[in-house]
């Protein structure tokens, strides 16, 4: 199985508000506001609308952020719920 391209949903969709610990994330087309806390600002950040492979994201997020022992199954199941919400896309 390939290495899926995840991608953050168009910029212009997205209004992004950094408050304090929360990042306030409103996303136009579903009308919802998601607050999220790291690593997923970090995810969003890194990723843009140009994606990138998994691999590539955690190589990325290792060299751009001090996010602790950030394995990839807990990186996995922040993609799976950005995914979720509409955030992210995987293609």
């Amino acid at each position: 199985m390939s290495d899926p391209l995840y991608r953050m949903a168009r910029a212009e969709s997205l209004r992004i508000v950094h408050l304090d610990s929360f990042t306030a994330v409103y996303h136009r087309s579903s009308g919802i506001t998601h607050l999220i806390t790291a690593p997923a600002p970090e995810i969003l950040a890194t990723l843009g609308e140009a994606g990138m492979s998994f691999a590539a994201l955690t190589e990325r997020l290792a060299a751009d952020y001090d996010l602790g022992d950030l394995e990839a199954g807990a990186l996995a199941a922040r993609l799976d719920e950005l995914v979720a919400a509409g955030l992210v896309s995987a293609a």
